[in-house]
């Protein structure tokens, strides 16, 4: 296992093409960190989030934009071991993280209908503004990376009925001057597994009791597990198709759409149909 200074190293340089480029890249393009702005980096334990606390760090050291940065954990109910491998690793990593405590596991887990994942990931968040709020910041940095992104695409057109994507940041709607931002968005899943294999690093995978038990009973019915195997088969037939998924939501041609909604308000090709004809 590799010391902080090595996995750092190889974030500039040995996955420099595969994570620093498009790390910096997507903070650029999508104006993600701002001259004076005070993020505060969320870390559940994953190899995701351990990636982005890095990658922050290093561009606090080598970028022009002057921030600051707090990396926060929140513990919702893990177990002895798991909090235990995440202060480790962060301890190994060489990150100083600000644990606090919710009971989030206990209260999804009492949900007797359905998967409580939606329900978790929304009551974890609106923890994390909390308390980043609390803590002088204006923003959350989140470890959704491009996999994501057109997984959240594909689970909406096939299972949502609705075209709708991933966006690169957000305004927060409950918390005033708040923002969301993901700034993995353009780094690929497999070369984030490269790098964690590569520094010898162990990470959580998700650690909570309904996980456990899905995975002790051997149940692959998620349906983000589904969309995940589509692509991966798709990919093998043509290495264009996760990037094509990607930019079909950079190329929405409203003119060919029978309907659309923006800000909350849907509208109908027929509302401009006839005045098209005259022109």
């Amino acid at each position: 296992m590799k010391d902080y200074k090595e996995i750092e190293r190889s974030i500039i340089v040995r996955f420099r093409k595969e994570i620093w480029r498009p790390f910096t890249r997507a903070i650029r393009d999508y104006e993600l960190i701002n001259e004076g702005d005070k993020v505060a980096v969320c870390i559940s334990g994953g190899k995701d989030s351990f990636l982005l606390a890095k990658c922050i760090e290093e561009l606090k050291k080598h970028g022009k934009v002057n921030f600051d940065a707090k990396y926060i954990v929140m513990d919702p109910g893990y177990n002895k071991e798991n909090r235990k491998l995440i202060i480790d690793n962060a301890r190994l990593m060489n990150i100083d993280i600000d644990i606090f405590e919710s009971d989030i596991f206990d209260s999804v887990y009492k949900l007797e209908d359905g998967s409580p994942c939606y329900l978790c990931a929304r009551m974890r968040r609106g923890c994390l503004y909390s308390y980043a709020k609390n803590l002088g910041c204006n923003k959350i940095a989140l470890g959704h990376h491009f996999d994501d992104v057109i997984e959240t695409t594909l689970l909406s057109i096939i299972y949502g009925g609705e075209i709708k994507g991933m966006m690169p940041k957000l305004h927060s709607d409950n918390f005033d001057d708040m923002e969301l931002i993901r700034p993995l968005y353009l780094i690929r899943e497999r070369d984030i597994k490269a790098w964690a294999k590569y520094n010898e690093l162990l990470f959580l995978n998700c650690a909570c009791r309904f996980t456990e038990k899905n995975t002790y009973e051997k149940n692959e019915n998620s349906k983000r597990i589904e969309i995940k195997k589509l692509i991966e088969s798709l990919e093998k037939k043509s290495k264009f198709i996760p990037y094509n998924i990607f930019r079909a939501t950079e190329n929405v041609n409203l003119d060919m759409m029978r309907c659309y909604k923006t800000k909350g308000k849907r509208h109908n090709f027929l509302e401009n149909y006839n005045d098209d004809k005259k022109r």
